[in-house]
């Protein structure tokens, strides 16, 4: 039988890893050359992966929810369209999530015999979960008890526990046990913060809706970044009504030229890219008491989902890139990610963010800071507002186009006169916006 195999494919420099969340096809199904046959999932975004080839589907070596390294062989697929079903059943191994743990064993004896365990490969089945073998491998070289194993909750699909679950708990263990060994004498460092699990009352009348993996890795992301960051927000108005008057004009012929609609982002981009350039130091990340100042200048655009989630693709190296390039990687992002065609990659290496409240029609927001990075800026809706307009021959009063642009920065390493000076020059490079440029 002439056989095709299905790699895990490499998902972006730093990814090693990623989960099969849903098969498309099963043993037997004939497939065609990109034709979507499984969804995988790594930490930053979701995946199909179409078949390479004709043919049919004659083995799947994992089972959704498995943790796969890249380039493992994931399916066989026959491309003489040889497969026999039958023989494929009985050759495949029983999988770990159909097995059960003994009805006859009471919750007590289940206990008992979890404590008794030497072993923790075996705790599939005694407690009927699924772990990967990376999961137990590391559980068992850190010395995770199974109890400690079964108190995890994990990010995967249905609550499994993945490797950066089991990582951030010994992690967190190890925090504890330091800071229990090594008693504080400074009295700045006596008052220690608890937090404690909100327990929200249910009536019979309400629903619960489980939160889907991108929405648990977002609820994360936000409470460790607050946790993180002492969060700042600055908040300046911008006069953009040359901007709205030279788009006004110029979006027909642009579209015809460019085959792509201009906004007023890649303007926005333009603007933070060239302020970033006069004040770098809020193009940097923290590790410890280090600064990490970034040479590169990546800036990352929040993007709406139609699930109700976030994502946020980057366009990198920002200010070397013209208005028709920046407007060009704009769309294709969005496009990709609204499709859910984003690579790892696209997502990967920010160093800046911005975020539209305006296309909520909300005129200020006060984001939170994506890590690592040190600042985020969030751009309110453009208004009509009255405003004095100096003239060489006296203030008068007119119509101007305004919007709210605000700053929320880490106040660890970007004071208020570095974050006030970088939002004023933002807005600035806006309202002096050259109008005599062409599409």
């Amino acid at each position: 039988m002439n056989q095709f195999e299905i790699i895990m494919p490499k998902m972006g420099e730093s990814i090693q890893e990623a989960t099969i969340t849903k098969w498309f096809v099963s043993v037997g199904d004939k497939v065609e050359e990109d034709d979507v046959l499984v969804e995988i999932a790594t930490d930053k975004v979701d995946s199909e992966i179409p078949s390479p080839v004709d043919g049919v589907i004659s083995k799947l070596l994992f089972n959704e929810g498995d943790v796969i390294a890249v380039g493992e062989i994931i399916a066989l697929v026959s491309l003489d369209g040889e497969v026999n079903i039958s023989e494929e059943k009985q050759e495949k191994e029983p999988v770990v999530d159909d097995i059960k743990p003994d009805e006859n064993v009471t919750s007590s004896d289940t206990s008992q015999e979890l404590n008794e365990i030497k072993d923790i490969g075996q705790i599939n089945k005694l407690s009927g979960k699924f772990y990967s073998p990376l999961v137990k491998s590391i559980a068992k070289q850190e010395n995770v008890s199974v109890e400690e194993l079964e108190s995890i909750i994990g990010s995967g699909k249905d609550g499994r526990v993945r490797k950066d679950d089991i990582l951030k708990y010994i992690e967190e263990r190890s925090k504890i046990v330091t800071a229990k060994a090594e008693p504080k004498t400074d009295p700045i460092f006596v008052d220690e913060q608890k937090t404690e699990k909100v327990f929200p009352s249910i009536s019979s009348s309400d629903e619960i809706i489980e939160m889907d993996r991108m929405r648990r890795l977002i609820a994360d992301h936000m409470v460790m970044s607050k946790q993180t960051s002492p969060h700042v927000t600055s908040v300046v108005e911008a006069d953009v009504t040359n901007i709205v008057k030279w788009r006004e004009g110029i979006k027909d012929e642009f579209l015809k030229k460019q085959g792509i609609k201009i906004t007023y982002m890649p303007i926005i981009i333009e603007a933070v890219a060239k302020a970033i350039r006069d004040f770098p130091g809020v193009n940097v990340s923290v590790d410890g008491y280090n600064i990490i100042q970034k040479k590169n200048i990546n800036i990352g655009i929040a993007v709406a989902l139609p699930t109700g989630n976030l994502i946020v693709p980057v366009i990198k190296n920002a200010d070397q890139k013209n208005l028709i390039g920046l407007a060009s990687d704009l769309t294709n992002y969005a496009s990709a990610a609204r499709a859910n065609k984003l690579n790892p990659d696209d997502i990967q290496g920010g160093t800046f963010t911005i975020t539209n409240f305006g296309s909520f029609k909300n005129i200020i927001g006060t984001p939170i800071i994506n890590q690592p990075q040190v600042a985020i800026l969030a751009t309110g809706s453009i208004e009509k507002k009255p405003a004095v307009i100096e003239t060489p021959q006296g203030d008068t009063i007119g119509i101007r186009h305004k919007m709210f642009l605000s700053l929320s920065y880490d106040h660890r390493v970007v004071d208020g006169a570095l974050g006030g000076a970088f939002l004023r020059r933002i807005a600035d490079y806006l309202e002096d916006f050259d109008t005599n440029r062409s599409s």
